[in-house]
């Protein structure tokens, strides 16, 4: 993936310097190349032999290392590698980036950089929000450097809140799109995601065992493809996917009036399961127990159609809608017939309830299996992670934009 890429990685002091050993191992397993300096700090974290093992090459700490110099040199360092990384960047290393300042050959080579450069910060969350920290940030920025992170979490030294460096997994995607365009890049995207509860009074509602996870997870996919993505979820206890606009409604009514405020869209993916019915009247209060153990008597009226409302937008309909069919029979029958009456693209259909283990099948798991049926044919795809399932759908998204880009 990164072959004949070459990166400068740059490790100051700090106790996530450990995380850049596994940052050179992705990179490294990518096929890139990958040359470290290791500053005074990072040194106390991280050895220069461990960082030269999974390099594979030397490591560079001392700016007056007459071998150093006349081997590579802090000029050459920056000159021969296409993009320079900072991971972690500490509040000392960015303080002195912003000011200019040249004591060691970390910051030597820096100055001297004219490649692009990429930064993790990782400190305490009060030298964070520290004004002079955010104003060399901002300094930094308008220098055109980019920045990842930093994640809000618990921190070495016990305090909580924003300062975390981001996982190397996180960092080698941002390197990954320094170096190659996104494939969904400038398009916009719809997902839902999730239930929605019909209240029945305040206390009680109809709803469904939906968790969220597979809208949750395209919606991932999506950004993580470049696409502008906003999230309509009912409730659930997932977090917000990072980079993604999330709008937590809790009806089908309110679900369809944030996606209709979100279209424009090119991309719709409907994969929430909304409820078909709600109470004709919605009690203002608490309906009590009766003394003579008489039930109550409930009328229901159909729901907003929003997969449906969308497939058919005179004016805004995305230039793709995909739904989804949870069925306990005839899976395939009834998503062909769904995909006529809605008058979508794509339909993904999956068998929901419990298997004969009474494992669930669909519904709360991790994993999920998958009819993908379109106008044209039926693919079976294998039970598998709900991830990959996202990806694979991002992938067929991708391949359908540029087939049409290339027809049309």
């Amino acid at each position: 993936m990164l072959k004949d890429k070459k990166i400068l990685l740059i490790i100051s002091g700090g106790i996530s310097a450990y995380k850049s050993l596994d940052l050179i191992r992705l990179i490294r397993k990518n096929n890139g190349s990958v040359t470290c300096i290791l500053t005074k700090g990072g040194e106390q974290f991280v050895t220069p032999l461990s960082v030269s093992s999974l390099s594979e090459n030397k490591v560079y700490c001392d700016l007056w290392s007459l071998n150093d110099e006349s081997e590579m040199g802090h000029i050459r360092l920056s000159r021969e590698n296409d993009l320079i990384v900072i991971a972690p960047a500490s509040a000392d290393i960015i303080a002195k980036m912003a000011h200019g300042l040249t004591d060691d050959l970390a910051t030597t080579t820096l100055l001297a950089a004219n490649k692009p450069i990429l930064l993790a910060p990782a400190m305490n969350p009060e030298m964070w929000n520290n004004q002079a920290t955010q104003e060399n940030i901002r300094v930094l920025k308008d220098r055109d450097m980019s920045l990842i992170g930093p994640e809000e979490g618990e921190m070495a030294c016990g305090e909580t809140g924003l300062g975390r460096m981001s996982e190397p997994e996180d960092i080698f995607t941002a390197i990954k799109d320094f170096f190659f365009d996104k494939p969904l890049k400038n398009i916009n995207a719809l997902v839902t995601a999730g239930p929605t509860y019909e209240p029945i009074d305040p206390v009680r509602f109809i709803g469904n065992r939906s968790s969220g996870i597979q809208g949750y997870e395209i919606a991932k996919a999506l950004e993580q493809a470049g696409a502008n993505v906003t999230l309509i979820s009912g409730p659930t206890n997932l977090d917000s996917p990072k980079n993604v606009e999330t709008i937590n409604v809790e009806t089908a009514q309110e679900m369809l009036d944030a996606c209709t405020n979100a279209l424009p869209a090119q991309i719709c993916v409907c994969s929430a399961a909304v409820s078909d019915w709600k109470p004709e009247n919605q009690s203002q209060q608490k309906i009590k127990k009766s003394d003579n153990n008489e039930s109550p008597s409930l009328s229901f009226t159909q729901t907003p159609d929003i997969l449906f409302t969308i497939s058919n937008h005179e004016t805004k309909r995305p230039n793709l809608v995909i739904g989804f069919a949870a069925e306990t029979q005839n899976i395939q029958k009834y998503a062909w017939d769904k995909l006529e009456r809605k008058r979508c693209d794509w339909i993904l259909a999956n068998h929901v309830g419990k298997d004969a283990l009474g494992n669930e099948r669909a519904f709360g798991s991790d994993k999920n299996k998958i009819y993908f049926i379109t106008n044209e044919n039926t693919e079976e795809w294998e039970y598998q992670p709900k991830k990959d399932i996202a990806k694979k759908l991002v992938n067929k998204i991708i391949e359908h934009i540029n087939y049409n880009k290339s027809i049309g």
